[in-house]
């Protein structure tokens, strides 16, 4: 049996880390107090386009990049992201073979305003988990330790600057034969292009 993981929120997390939540599904701490780290996963998100990888990013108030906790990062909408990503994602997946079987759950998120970035990506993950038929069960942690003896540590191994460490298994993506097969975007690519069967990929 594998030990427990901690694990960060992702803002659409990318398919890695759901191959590893899933190995440690009854043993999940997700971290709450860490400082919100900048460029990373957290408020970010990696999708397929027709022109290749392209990053959604979640603003954030002015004044959280630094030695704010994160699960006290306030979302901006000082601009309509969420237009912009919304109408992103129907670009790049409106021809997947399940885009329209997805939609409405996944407009939702883009209608509604949250005031966490916390609280939003805690929303998503449930939703995410639940159509990747994954049945998790998670804690939160209750103040910030440095290192988890006890636990493996993904909150710094999942990162968009850092290559997957376990190999990938391709699946179908929209605009491939463009762009060529481009691993380890968000777990919406695979949904997208795979729908019911995209567990079996992770």
């Amino acid at each position: 049996m594998n030990k427990g993981a901690i694990f960060p929120l992702f803002y659409l997390p990318p398919v890695e880390f759901f191959s590893k939540i899933r190995q440690y599904k009854d043993n999940v701490f997700i971290e709450r107090f860490e400082h919100f780290p900048k460029q990373t996963y957290r408020n970010r998100a990696l999708i397929h386009s027709p022109q290749g990888k392209l990053a959604l990013i979640v603003p954030v108030v002015k004044g959280s990049k630094v030695h704010t906790m994160v699960k006290d990062v306030r979302i901006s909408y000082d601009f309509d992201w969420q237009r912009l990503h919304w109408m992103s994602m129907q670009t790049s997946y409106r021809s997947s073979a399940y885009f329209e079987f997805y939609e409405d759950d996944f407009a939702a998120f883009y209608q509604k305003k949250w005031d966490y970035l916390f609280d939003y990506n805690e929303e998503l993950l449930g939703l995410l988990l639940k159509f990747l038929k994954l049945d998790i069960v998670w804690s939160y942690t209750n103040a910030y330790e440095d290192a988890y003896p006890d636990l493996d540590d993904f909150r710094n191994s999942i990162h968009p600057k850092l290559a997957m460490t376990e190999p990938v298994v391709p699946y179908f993506q929209v605009f491939e034969d463009r762009n060529g097969f481009i691993p380890n975007l968000s777990v919406v690519d695979l949904l997208f292009n795979q729908g019911p069967q995209s567990s079996s990929f992770l």
